[in-house]
């Protein structure tokens, strides 16, 4: 490696720099003006108490508080926003293959049912054609069902990356995901075009479908028989090497395969997929021990072959590598359509908020796609000469004890007389009891405080004084699937919410936990990704208090002819403005902006509500966590109503009648609330919360179309819309009482 080279720049975005600057300061200044206004009315009115009622100055003060938390919310955000970067890689300055660090690849599946065997293979067969020394790669793939569908997919897996894998070597291939190649419509055939090629691609091609034909046959075969999982005793741990490290009949050397299922018992806790990864963690130290692993969704495909020699740039980097823990690849997703009504790429968190961040010391663990230093995962616990008084912290195994130096490879143990051993060592290191009385989830590993592992274990890592980069280059690293539903959304958001309040409303806070251990701008960033569930109760206080006052005539904002009125227009204004122009200029459109918008109030009325319900409960002691992995299986129909733009709401009524009771309360006020107004002639008084109520039905307008207009099967069913209307009319009449009382 030529030292002279750089392997990676760092580009600062001055022109955001500088509008993000500029925009923070102008709508602070707004906000604080907004804050002394709200302030101030009611001290004077709690001194005259005679121009408004108690229930009035009451909303007023609920009013208020909104705008205090929305505005908190807003400023923590930011930090994010401070000081943007981009960064550009050099492979090719790289060292030989020879020299380059081994690595080893973490997927995680639980459930066939919900993650089907064939794209968990994809997944594994993109990771083995990965373009990197094959001798120094190794795929371990965690199967948290313990389902015999599992192992005999991997198992035929096996057999076609004989095919695949030299394949994509041979000819250049850049999707090396099978799925993905065979069906792209992009030319994607290498760079040989020729018959030969055409020829073995059209061979490849055939194995493909013979190997999804036998993984169909599997299933169907194994539907009826019972899983290797006992449905409720759990199941023993099971440790198979598939593949080693060896030579095809043509002298093609292939990357280790190995398969994983943990013990599970009901009377241990097993942490979800912290508790899968952390016995992938000690299970390959004994089999391969590489010093970086990359971690994978068992549905995010690898895209970019060069992924691995890209995050090499960062890690190998003298400057850097000492500190460094993970570089963080941005999650994308193959199948989000256009309009992407449900905003399920993420367009904010990954072009806008993990760049901001990247400028201060790291992006935030995203749960995939990130390539992790194994060392920074022990934490400082293994410095030291005596590494078996560490048995305390990492459990009672001698042969993983002694893995945690540097120096140990377990390639070079005498495979004839040590390998039945270190497979059962294995399969010791995964039993549920291995755990027990030591610091794994605690102090090593990836922390288990909360179902939202990746967000609190790199919280923890920057604690401790590590670092993390960004990169995000031109053609995306992995691919992986989005969701497409409503009902996928609201649950994975509810899970998010929880898991995210779970470790604000903990000893772990970050803007307490994190003070002096961080910068104040990277405590600020972890502080409001925390507190963002909190937005229901603006949003459920804006959705509801404005409109049930405006169908009563009671003003709650300034008259239009009042000086103080400017600050709201000028405040709405500018966070629209400047929200569009970031969806712009990351290739957005006015219809992204809306779509996110939209899907905002609506997670903000739903999911962000329950899960912090559950958080809540979780921290008293009244509920234990959860995980429900997100549905992967394809119903076409949905996909269809997704593709044309169309909500699908077929979803549990936990969710649609909160939603559906807002937006009748909003059409009751918005209508009553207009007539009301043309009777008096106050606009001047009202114009605010007529607007607020107009707005409100705009951003919701799906729902109405779902309640009124159409007949397909995603329609909102009409008990539903019945029940809701039951609840609305009970609200407005309850509002009623109580304001005019």
């Amino acid at each position: 490696m030529d030292n002279s080279r750089p392997l990676h720049l760092c580009h600062i975005n001055r022109l955001s720099w500088f509008i993000n600057r500029l925009h923070t300061i102008l709508h602070s200044a707004a906000l604080t003006a907004l804050i002394y206004y709200r302030a101030f009315f009611l001290v004077n009115q709690m001194k005259t108490y005679s121009k408004l009622s108690t229930v009035a100055i009451l909303a007023w003060f609920l009013v208020f508080c909104s705008e205090l938390l929305l505005s908190i919310i807003w400023l923590l955000d930011q930090a994010f926003r401070w000081r943007p970067i981009t960064r550009t890689v050099f492979p090719e300055y790289l060292p030989k293959d020879l020299e380059l660090p081994a690595i080893d690849v973490f997927i995680c599946t639980v459930d066939p049912k919900k993650e089907p065997t064939v794209e968990v293979m994809n997944t594994v067969l993109s990771a083995m054609a990965l373009d990197y020394p094959p001798e120094s790669l190794n795929v371990y793939l965690s199967d948290d069902g313990g389902s015999s569908l599992t192992l005999s997919g991997i198992r035929e897996a096996r057999a076609f990356a004989g095919a695949w894998v030299p394949f994509c070597r041979k000819y250049n291939v850049k999707t090396r995901y099978p799925e993905g190649y065979f069906s792209s419509r992009e030319d994607d055939d290498g760079d040989i075009r020729g018959t030969d090629f055409r020829d073995e691609r059209q061979k490849v091609q055939e194995k493909y479908e013979e190997f999804k034909e036998r993984v169909a046959a599997a299933a169907e075969n194994g539907s009826t028989e019972e899983p290797r999982t006992t449905r409720g005793r759990g199941h023993p741990p099971s440790v198979e090497v598939i593949r080693e490290n060896t030579m095809l009949k043509d002298r093609i050397l292939m990357p280790r395969l190995v398969y994983v299922s943990r013990e599970k018992r009901p009377s241990h806790p097993h942490h979800f997929k912290a508790g899968a990864l952390n016995v992938l963690l000690r299970v390959s130290s004994l089999i391969s021990n590489s010093p970086y692993i990359l971690v994978l969704d068992c549905d995010m495909h690898c895209n970019d072959s060069m992924s691995a020699r890209q995050a090499m740039c960062f890690h190998l980097d003298p400057k850097l590598s000492s500190s460094l823990a993970f570089v963080q690849f941005p999650q994308k997703f193959h199948n989000i359509s256009k309009k992407d009504i449900y905003d399920s790429q993420l367009r904010s968190v990954f072009t806008i908020q993990w760049q901001g961040v990247d400028g201060i010391m790291g992006p935030i663990l995203s749960g995939t796609g990130f390539y992790i230093k194994r060392r920074s995962l022990y934490r400082n616990l293994v410095k030291g000469p005596d590494l078996v008084e560490h048995k305390e912290s990492f459990g009672s195994s001698e042969e993983f004890v002694q893995s945690l130096d540097g120096k140990y490879r377990p390639n070079e143990i005498d495979e004839k007389t040590a390998y039945k051993a270190m497979l059962q060592e294995t399969h010791f290191l995964a039993s549920s009891s291995y755990e027990q009385h030591t610091g794994w989830g605690e102090k090593v590993g990836f922390l288990y405080y909360s179902v939202v592992e990746d967000y609190f274990t790199g919280f923890n890592l920057h604690c401790k004084g590590w670092k993390s980069v960004y990169c995000d280059p031109p053609r995306p690293a992995f691919l992986g699937s989005g969701t497409t539903n409503l009902n996928d959304l609201l649950i994975q958001g509810t899970r998010w919410s929880s898991g995210l309040l779970e470790v604000m409303f903990s000893k772990f806070c970050p803007i307490i936990y994190g003070f002096h251990k961080i910068s104040l701008l990277q405590s600020m960033c972890y502080t409001e990704l925390a507190t963002w569930p909190l937005s229901f109760v603006p949003i459920w206080c804006f959705a509801t208090i404005p409109q049930l006052f405006l169908l009563n005539g009671i003003p709650l904002y300034p008259e239009v002819s009042n000086l103080w009125f400017v600050l709201f227009p000028f405040i709405i204004v500018s966070s629209i403005s400047k929200h569009l122009y970031e969806v712009l200029s990351t290739g957005g459109s006015l219809e992204t902006w809306i779509n996110e918008h939209r899907m905002w109030m609506i997670k903000s009325l739903t999911c962000h509500l329950y899960g912090s319900l559950d958080a809540i409960m979780k921290n008293i002691g009244l509920r234990e966590a959860s995980f429900i992995p997100t549905n992967k299986v394809i119903d076409e129909e949905r996909i269809k109503r997704y593709e044309k733009g169309m909500f699908d709401f077929q979803t549990s009524n936990m969710f649609l009648v909160p939603l559906v009771t807002v937006v009748i309360v909003n059409m009751i006020s918005l209508v009553g609330g207009i007539a009301k107004v043309l009777v008096n002639g106050n606009w001047n008084e009202m114009f605010a919360q007529v607007f607020i109520a107009f707005f409100s039905l705009m951003m919701t307008y799906p729902i109405i179309e779902g309640m009124i207009l159409r007949k397909d099967k995603g329609r909102i069913q009409p008990y539903t819309t019945k029940l809701s209307i039951i609840c609305a009319m009970i609200l407005l009449i309850l509002a009623s009482i109580v304001i005019n009382f």
